[in-house]
């Protein structure tokens, strides 16, 4: 088994952090894991993107052009990878910025409004981690529980953020079942 993420944004909406907690996620299940951020002027609100890779045995390269999955947090980044995704895989929109869907009958098209679920949470940053729960909890890619625990870890030295984290898993893991 392999499956290859790739979760693109715009700069500033947790891209790369949410392809770092799946990776953490993943190895905590044991298995293999590539994880490949995308560095450069994505930091000042170009496209930002990265690929994670999990595999139950070694990963011949961890470089990918066909994901079979696609996390889109913003409509160019829809644009430009939904081509790309494997058939039967998983492409989760962001429907509070993207208005259109991927065109392909061939794939799960996964539409939550996650920056509005994070806004009725308390806090539009907690969009990020909305999108990755709902997509874990659609695609089953690692348990929900491993999740939570790698999230808590991943602010544990912001406490305070926690409580917000949790929430924003709970509402990404109601969403995927509707």
């Amino acid at each position: 088994m392999q499956s290859e993420i790739m979760f693109a944004g715009f700069g500033g909406q947790g891209i790369l952090l949410i392809g770092k907690v799946l990776a953490h996620a993943a190895m905590e299940e044991g298995f293999e894991v590539a994880w490949v951020p995308s560095y450069g002027p994505e930091m000042r609100g170009g496209t930002a993107y990265c690929t994670v890779v999990i595999s139950d045995r070694p990963i011949g390269s961890p470089i990918i052009k066909n994901p079979l999955h696609l996390v889109a947090m913003n409509g160019p980044s829809l644009e430009k990878f939904a081509p790309t995704v494997k058939k039967d895989g998983i492409i989760f929109i962001n429907s509070s910025l993207i208005a259109f869907g991927a065109n392909r009958d061939d794939v799960d098209e996964l539409r939550v409004p996650v920056v509005n679920i994070a806004k009725d949470l308390g806090s539009v940053k907690a969009a990020n981690i909305v999108a990755l729960s709902a997509f874990v909890s659609r695609s089953g890619i690692v348990p929900m529980e491993t999740l939570k625990n790698c999230i808590k870890e991943e602010f544990s030295k912001k406490p305070k953020l926690i409580p917000l984290n949790m929430e924003a898993v709970a509402a990404g893991e109601k969403a995927a079942q509707k």
